[in-house]
């Protein structure tokens, strides 16, 4: 029983620090296998991205040649610090990781690549692997529900949270106390990072972001299980977390039915390839297309009805200069979806800023919407008008996108998915990824957590 006197971080803390794999549901654990592969295939489609090559060299510089971390694009190995950050870098790339509406959270990009790099290193079960990863999330998935809709406007709260998941996931690992665990907290939190600014100028900052955020939750991890001691109320304290960058911070949601509501099966999958702001117009501009057979040179105009936070994320990106800020303008995403029914890796790689996308882009306007801004961000509603150039006006309307839980991916179509990827990317062969999906959906009966691909 929880003591009355105990604060919140220390309730979230105790519950990081004590979760056995027996305490999980079943569909929970398969929902972390689900999420698990879906990250794998996020991580290697990363291998394409120019940041993720530039933090893998820096961190080959400044680590070992070898080690018993797995970096999954590459086949090399390093320690668990430098594996954790290149994973993770990578993982962020390409924009197809997972998210948790309620946080607006992508908890694989951190919390897996953290997690592998040390259950390699330590010789852990698959189960000790999922447990940890589960903590993770549902620790992560909490700290971001907590900070609240005005700390997204400013923090992407995958790099600020993201430290906090991490730590959570590797104490579970490392076996830490329920003191210890409260320490990596605070050494985590304090070490806290990311800011939007860098769409702006589309800067290379998001893939730094996640490898900050796996590595310094590592670090915090590491460094509590030595004695190292954090703030033990960095998370709500006077000059904690949320006083620093939040103004609508909810105590209540730290601690929100721990053990009982699982966080982790709320967890989304991203279809298209792209902002997850972008997913619910383009769900609803794709239903429009095909029920009355538009086609796009048949549109004149598409009003895109969106919560605040897409305004806020999106609304800089006016005029994408690279296939990665690409990925955050409204307008390119709804024209690739005019043109080719989809938004992957090719269809961005292709024709982001082709004559005919770039048209489209111009026809795309964002309005806040009343009932989208209310709703968000436990749901995430897609509603369009789209006018077409002979005078008709269609409405669509998407209440689950495509990957969330009550439209979710099947395992064949996450499999589809993370072969796609690791095509694109050139990472890993189809023999390669039916080998990775063997070891994946068998991963809770392995004794140890060995190399993913070889």
């Amino acid at each position: 029983m929880t003591n009355p006197i105990e604060s919140p971080s220390q309730v979230l803390a105790a519950f990081a620090a004590n979760l056995k794999f027996v305490d999980i549901p079943d569909p929970v654990v398969r929902r972390a296998e689900d999420l698990f592969l879906d990250w794998a295939g996020s991580a290697l489609a990363g291998a394409v991205g120019e940041p993720v090559k530039m933090i893998n060299r820096f961190c080959q510089r400044m680590g070992p040649a070898t080690g018993p971390s797995q970096i999954l694009f590459t086949r090399r190995n390093s320690t668990p610090l430098f594996a954790a950050m290149i994973n993770a870098a990578a993982s962020h790339f390409a924009e197809q990781d997972d998210v948790h509406n309620g946080s607006v959270f992508h908890p694989a990009a951190v919390v897996f690549p953290a997690v592998l790099a040390v259950a390699q290193s330590i010789s852990c079960s698959g189960r000790e692997l999922l447990t940890a990863a589960i903590a993770g999330y549902e620790v992560g998935i909490r700290v971001g529900e907590y900070l609240g809709r005005s700390h997204y406007r400013i923090f992407h709260t995958t790099g600020t949270v993201g430290t906090i998941a991490a730590a959570a996931a590797v104490g579970r690992l490392l076996q830490l106390n329920e003191v210890q665990m409260l320490n990596a907290f605070g050494s985590a939190g304090t070490q806290a990072a990311g800011l939007w600014e860098f769409l702006r100028d589309a800067a290379d900052s998001k893939q730094l972001h996640t490898a900050h955020a796996a590595g310094a939750g590592l670090t915090a991890a590491y460094l509590a299980a030595e004695g190292f001691t954090g703030a033990k109320r960095i998370l709500e304290g006077k000059q904690g977390m949320a006083a620093g960058m939040s103004t609508d911070a909810d105590p209540a949601k730290l601690t929100d039915q721990l053990g009982s509501r699982w966080a982790t099966a709320e967890t989304s999958f991203k279809f298209h390839a792209s902002c997850r702001h972008t997913h619910p117009a383009a769900d609803a501009l794709l239903q429009v297309i095909q029920k009355h057979k538009l086609k796009p040179e048949d549109i004149a105009r598409v009003i895109t009805h969106v919560h605040q936070g897409a305004i806020d994320v999106l609304g800089p990106v006016v005029n994408p200069k690279t296939i990665h800020q690409g990925k955050f303008s409204m307008g390119t995403v709804l024209g690739l979806i005019a043109y080719f029914r989809t938004a992957g890796m090719k269809e961005f790689a292709d024709n982001f800023n082709s004559d005919s996308v770039a048209k489209f882009r111009s026809l795309v306007t964002m309005e806040l919407d009343e009932e989208v801004d209310r709703a968000y961000p436990a749901q995430w509603i897609g509603k369009v008008t789209v006018e077409t150039v002979d005078g008709r006006v269609f409405r669509g309307r998407v209440d689950e996108p495509k990957g969330d839980p009550g439209n979710t991916l099947s395992r064949p179509e996450l499999e589809q998915k993370a072969l796609r990827l690791a095509e694109f990317s050139g990472a890993a062969s189809e023999s390669e990824m039916f080998a990775l999906f063997e070891k994946i959906w068998n991963i809770s009966r392995a004794e140890r957590v060995q190399s993913l691909l070889h």
